[in-house]
């Protein structure tokens, strides 16, 4: 199992409006979650959908990934 993990720093903003973002994409697969995070009308949901973005980038350089982006998963 491939795990990647990517990190957003200097974003200016409050740790709960980011949390309130995160919690409705934890658990969801990719898809579901960037088109969750392109209509959510918080501002924050921008730079999360980055970040989002960055982290699939590197699970698909990690050795051992199948290829399938489908089956990657939001787990944190």
């Amino acid at each position: 199992m491939v795990e990647a993990a990517a990190t957003a720093r200097g974003i200016r903003t409050s740790a709960q409006k980011a949390g309130l973002v995160c919690e409705l994409i934890r658990g969801k697969g990719v898809n579901q979650a960037l088109a969750t995070l392109r209509y959510n009308r918080k501002l924050i949901a921008r730079d999360i959908e980055k970040v989002l973005r960055s982290a699939i980038a590197n699970a698909q350089q990690k050795e051992g990934f199948s290829g399938d982006v489908d089956r990657l998963f939001v787990s944190t």
